[in-house]
């Protein structure tokens, strides 16, 4: 295959992108002592989510400062805690800690070495420094740079987030291709003139009839062969 022409580095999504994020808070929440938690996991899962999304709304909107992602995952698990009826602290910090011991997909290590080989690979992130730290080590991803959106106490899809991978690449936003399984993400990379590329997982966010990105994959590898040309 041709290699997509004029990408200097290649930034990627981590968290649903890189590794399986509900999965792995689904471990946590099975693991809780409590019927609950093993009956009505998803359900669970689903209040988890809320409340992320919920509280980066609201830093977004300015109605709360900024406040990092491991204070967040530790305020959804007090709440998914209280909702399944566990009050042990142990178990409610084990609980937070399961967003960080995230697995790989199965193309994500080798997709992402392939990659590395020809291109530079940024890891962009909603994650906190030290959550990234645990959930790379955890899955074994390998970044010539992660950026956090910490960085400028923000979450995507704020524009200020791709602008920090622009300003630490020092080249113009064209040439860096985003690479998510979430188009509101893509979208947000979009704004600021990066090129995109959709890659399709079990958990994500598809794109609508009216999205145009550069590049749609079924996986990272057979991005890896557009990127690389192999």
């Amino acid at each position: 295959m041709t290699p997509l022409p004029d990408v200097d580095v290649v930034v990627f999504d981590i968290l649903g992108t890189m590794v399986d994020e509900p999965g792995g808070i689904e471990r946590g929440i099975r693991a809780l002592p409590a019927d609950p938690a093993r009956s009505h996991t998803g359900d669970l899962l689903h209040l988890w989510q809320r409340h992320v999304d919920e509280r980066q709304q609201d830093i977004l909107a300015g109605r709360r400062p900024y406040t990092d992602s491991t204070a967040i995952d530790q305020e959804a698990a007090e709440h998914v805690a209280a909702a399944a009826g566990v009050g042990d602290t142990d178990a409610i910090r084990a609980l937070a800690a399961s967003a960080q011991r995230l697995e790989p997909w199965p193309d994500s290590v080798s997709g992402l070495a392939r990659i590395a080989a020809r291109l530079p690979v940024m890891g962009l992130s909603n994650a906190g420094h030290s959550a990234l730290t645990r959930i790379n080590a955890h899955a074994g991803l390998r970044w010539h740079q992660v950026l956090s959106a910490e960085d400028v106490r923000g979450y995507k899809p704020h524009p200020d987030v791709y602008r920090l991978a622009v300003a630490n690449t020092g080249l113009a936003p064209e040439r860096l291709l985003m690479v998510a399984a979430h188009a509101w993400d893509l979208r947000g990379a979009q704004a600021v003139g990066m090129r995109t590329a959709y890659v399709e997982r079990p958990v994500g966010d598809p794109p609508r009839p009216g999205d145009a990105f550069d590049l749609s994959t079924k996986s990272l590898d057979d991005l890896a062969a557009v990127l690389t040309g192999d």
